[in-house]
């Protein structure tokens, strides 16, 4: 608030305009009745109009020379109550008013020395009092709107920059739901690569057509999760082009019965149980928390328990919750996992559950291993 700042030309033009224009009437008032103060008056115009230009750069300094101007004439009192005016504007309240009090203070000198005669000194003083009180207000009034125009430009700049923040964010969570996506895919993807791959390794006196077939199936799924994982990082790179996780290709409830036949063809004996009602009405995102949940107990008894029979049971009706179980035979003991795993599959699964407003739980006993999960399915 107390740098210097260069005036604009405009503001130069409208105080020498203003104040020269009201210095120049006073003088001509004047010059009738009080012929032997002229040259004073002359002289004190010239530099009240200086000290006027000098309100632009130093509002206070300028306004006290003013106001010890009006002092020894009338002349100056145009720009002392510009500089009353300017101090108001740009300087906060003690110092508007100390400089308002010495404009007061001022006049009532000339009032003294130089009295009107055509007003009273007691009606002269209240005419200054309300003046600069008016003009102590008028400033405080438009410091004020400046400041507030000033906290509504730096709102709107904050805003602005939390919507930018917003945006940023919402972005890095489509890109993480498109990371745990990538990871279930490429997951189920390459463990039956990996089981067709294995089978071949270890039974190397199939016949041709058994190897060329497994061959085949190990091509396809390469093939298929290079297509998959291309899909995924061409998401990942259109920042701005309005991609959506949700407008690529999802997986929903009827996907469930080709994820099965897919597994079974990798050699799995998996055994889906769907009873669900009305599965159409089943939220988007639920539908594929649920196939995403299904592909990753399938994934994981491939990996741990290759073999074993795996059991698949959908449970509910709108209104109530839909429950989900995967489970199979633990593996015997000293039997190695077909796929070593990162760990990472089932922490994923347990938030993304999480996310969808359900809960997720997983654990060996009696013998088998059991995914169990619910999801709320609202009427």
């Amino acid at each position: 608030m107390s740098e210097i700042r260069p005036p604009r030309p405009a503001a130069m033009a409208g105080v020498i305009a203003s104040v020269g224009v009201l210095a120049a009437v006073t003088l001509w008032a004047r010059a009738s009745t009080h012929t032997s103060m002229l040259g004073l008056d002359i002289a004190v115009a010239a530099v009240s109009l200086v000290a006027a230009l000098a309100q632009l750069w130093w509002p206070v300094a300028g306004a006290l020379v003013a106001t010890l101007l009006a002092v020894v004439s009338p002349v100056a009192t145009p720009a002392a109550t510009l500089g009353a005016l300017q101090v108001a504007r740009r300087r906060r309240l003690p110092a508007a008013a100390a400089v308002a009090a010495a404009g007061i203070a001022a006049h009532l000198v000339q009032g003294l020395w130089r009295p009107n005669a055509g007003i009273s000194l007691g009606w002269w003083l209240v005419l200054t009092g309300v003046g600069y009180g008016a003009l102590l207000g008028w400033g405080a009034l438009a410091q004020a709107r400046h400041a507030l125009l000033i906290s509504l430009r730096e709102r709107a700049h904050r805003a602005e920059a939390e919507q930018g923040r917003r945006i940023a964010e919402a972005r890095m969570a489509e890109r993480n739901k498109l990371a745990r996506e990538m990871h279930d895919v490429l997951a189920h993807r390459l463990s039956l690569v990996a089981t067709h791959a294995g089978a071949m390794e270890y039974r190397p006196d199939s016949s041709p057509e058994q190897l060329a077939r497994a061959a085949g199936v190990v091509r396809a799924g390469v093939h298929q999760a290079l297509e998959e994982l291309r899909q995924v990082i061409s998401l990942l790179r259109d920042e701005d082009d309005g991609h959506d996780v949700d407008k690529a290709q999802q997986p929903t409830l009827e996907d469930l019965p080709g994820l099965v036949v897919e597994a079974r063809q990798a050699g799995d004996q998996v055994r889906l149980q769907d009873e669900v009602v009305d599965a159409d009405s089943l939220p988007a995102a639920a539908a594929r928390t649920v196939f995403r949940l299904v592909q990753e107990g399938l994934t994981n008894a491939r990996k741990h328990a290759h073999g074993q029979p795996v059991e698949v049971l959908l449970h509910g009706s709108p209104g109530t919750r839909l429950l989900i179980t995967v489970r199979n035979p633990l593996p015997e003991k000293g039997s190695a996992p077909t796929t070593p795993g990162s760990g990472t599959g089932l922490i994923g699964l347990t938030e993304r559950v999480r996310l969808a407003g359900g809960q997720l739980d997983h654990h060996a006993a009696g013998g088998e291993f059991r995914l169990q999960a619910w999801l709320p399915w609202p009427a």
